[in-house]
């Protein structure tokens, strides 16, 4: 059997993906702070398993207990594949240098990069030792590729995780695993956290106006749509290891 393991399903991109996977009946498992209880009930109907845990990312000690323990669990019943959607990630702080608190800053760089670097170090060790494939989706952003005033913290996280992810791609191909790591920017969709970004205070956020016009104008995308094409991209058979897809170039 194939499983995903996707953090950050709760909401927005995260459930659009673990909605495609049950759809296509991958058994899902949801890493996040709150359960979306639609999750469940659809799993119920596709008659597919289904399991939600939740985990503290910005904490690495829970990290590790929760996803170990999925690892064990998981090669236990020697799956053909996993699928890793490292999905759940944060912008704030909207600050620039100078002014920056370091709690948030911390948690950034925690949950954006630190996380997943060591949810895939936990299963890429664990596929060692099994005929299970790994193929981890690490969701970054375009914020990753170029600066953006306010967002130091937040670029910067990307920006590791996009060297993270084709580092690590190159790696797995030296030891001839079979298993692979890619990234997917989104764009900008129609999430939660577009919603904090628009909140954010003019003072700290010289483009405030340019992502409240992505709402007014409706130029965001519906999750589900780039839920759908992620998981079409990832569910082929022509996947790109280490590569970076974007959004933009898959709906064109």
């Amino acid at each position: 059997m194939k499983y995903a393991i996707i953090t950050g399903a709760s909401r927005g991109l995260g459930e659009a993906v673990a909605k495609r996977m049950l759809e296509e009946g991958i058994s899902v498992i949801s890493v996040s702070r709150t359960e979306n209880e639609s999750l469940s009930e659809l799993a119920k109907e596709k008659n597919v398993p289904y399991k939600h845990l939740s985990c503290n990312l910005s904490l690495d000690k829970e990290i590790q207990e929760v996803f170990s323990d999925i690892a064990f669990s998981l090669f236990q019943k020697n799956p053909e594949k996993i699928y890793i959607i490292n999905n759940a990630g944060m912008v704030e702080p909207i600050e620039t240098a100078g002014n920056l608190d370091q709690i948030p800053v911390l948690r950034n760089i925690q949950v954006n990069l630190i996380a997943p670097i060591l949810i895939a170090n936990i299963f890429f060790k664990k596929a060692q030792n099994s005929d299970t494939t790994i193929l981890a989706v690490n969701v970054t952003s375009g914020a990753g590729e170029r600066p953006i005033e306010s967002w130091s913290v937040y670029c910067s996280s990307k920006a590791g995780l996009n060297m993270f992810t084709r580092t690590a791609a190159l790696e797995q191909e030296s030891l001839g695993t079979g298993n692979q790591i890619i990234a997917f920017n989104p764009g900008v969709m129609d999430t939660g956290m577009q919603e904090t970004i628009r909140s954010a205070p003019k003072a700290s956020f010289k483009d405030l106006e340019r992502f409240q016009e992505y709402k007014e104008k409706g130029l965001l995308r519906d999750a589900a749509v780039v839920g759908n094409a992620l998981a079409d991209v990832i569910l082929g058979d022509s996947v790109i290891n280490g590569q970076i897809y974007n959004i933009n170039e898959l709906l064109k």
